[in-house]
């Protein structure tokens, strides 16, 4: 009998026990869906990469741990000459490759034809495609920081830094950065400080990334769609603008931009509506039609000041675009230059009257 008691006795303790470890971790995650909840993060994140690879063999299980909107993860990779793979995600995300040096491996943001970088670090904004190519034989090991959206940019603002979070950023190199996702790495593989270190951890990661330099920052999502940013467009304006008088190719706005020449044909086209030749043709004449209108300049230098071969090039295109010669034109806004004042004078002196 005693026996027997004791026995009973145990396994309530055990009994018991079990169910204060359950209890506490319904508990707790009960509270963290709570918590996340009233600070706006979802209850629950998960990256949704999509990837298709060659030639690389994973060397360890993987590793991570999620946090308040995202999940950070470690990777140790081998990767034979001429492996790589495809990647997109709708979800933004940083990575940073833990060797002393970048891996033999070139990246391509944006689109296939952007110009390959070697990095030790990037940020990857959400639905921005990269392809990555080994150049040699490599064992590689990188953490990855997948983030929801809005918990970026609500990390960010906390941290007072204004980033474009359409637009990559790659670091050829930061031993800082590597020092710290050497750290987190650590505390993913094997947690011993709790959330707290990692978290702390994750903000140090995004202060030297967004406020590193210098830096290369790729194409955005503009070119992915196959059209250009805003910046590129403004820069190609501000091109053609600045030397309105002298030939400007195809080429130099390509350059302006930065992109091929093939490839910024084609997103401009997407952009505008109309080729590019076709487009600066416009803008020579609504220059000379702007100077021609204030009738300062006699017609051959209108057409010198756009970029046109002589007064009559200028001619031809003007009257293919307006309808009318610019000597008809110019007189055409004269007059209705004349009717207008008219009808303000008369105007004025009925308010007199």
């Amino acid at each position: 009998m005693p026996g027997r008691s004791v026995r009973a006795m145990a396994a309530l303790r055990h009994g018991l026990r079990f169910l204060i470890i359950f209890i506490g971790i319904i508990f707790e995650r009960y509270f963290r869906t709570a918590q996340g909840a009233a600070m706006g993060y979802p209850a629950e994140f998960r990256p949704r990469m999509q990837a298709r690879t060659r030639a690389l063999r994973t060397l360890e299980p993987l590793a991570f741990q999620t946090l308040e909107g995202a999940v950070a993860d470690v990777w140790a990779v081998h990767g034979e000459a001429g492996g790589g793979g495809h990647y997109i995600a709708p979800d933004p995300r940083i990575v940073i490759f833990l060797d002393d040096q970048p891996p033999p491996m070139v990246l391509r943001a944006g689109s296939p034809e952007a110009a390959p970088i070697v990095a030790q670090a990037f940020f990857m904004p959400a639905d921005l495609p990269m392809w990555a190519r080994m150049q040699s034989p490599a064992r590689m090991t990188h953490l990855d920081i997948h983030f929801e959206h809005a918990a970026l940019e609500r990390r960010l603002a906390a941290g007072r830094l204004r980033v474009d979070l359409a637009r990559p950023r790659l670091l050829a190199s930061n031993t800082s950065l590597v020092a710290l996702g050497r750290m987190a790495a650590a505390e993913i593989r094997s947690p011993r400080a709790g959330r707290m270190l990692l978290d702390g951890l994750l903000t140090a990661v995004l202060a030297e990334l967004f406020a590193a330099g210098p830096v290369v920052t790729g194409p955005s999502r503009h070119e992915a769609t196959g059209r250009l940013a805003p910046w590129q467009m403004a820069a190609v304006r501000r091109l053609v603008e600045e030397n309105m008088a002298r030939p400007v190719s195809v080429a130099d706005m390509a350059r302006a931009a930065r992109l091929s020449e093939s490839w910024f044909a084609h997103a401009f086209r997407a952009e505008v509506g109309q080729p590019p030749h076709r487009w600066l043709a416009g803008l020579r004449l609504e220059r000379a039609a702007q100077m021609i209108r204030e009738g300062a300049r006699p017609l051959a230098e209108v057409a010198q000041m756009t970029g046109f071969a002589d007064q009559s090039h200028l001619s031809r295109r003007f009257r293919a675009h307006f309808g009318m010669t610019p000597t008809d034109w110019r007189r055409a806004q004269g007059r209705r230059s004349e009717q207008a004042e008219a009808g303000s004078f008369k105007t004025g002196r009925e308010i007199w009257s």
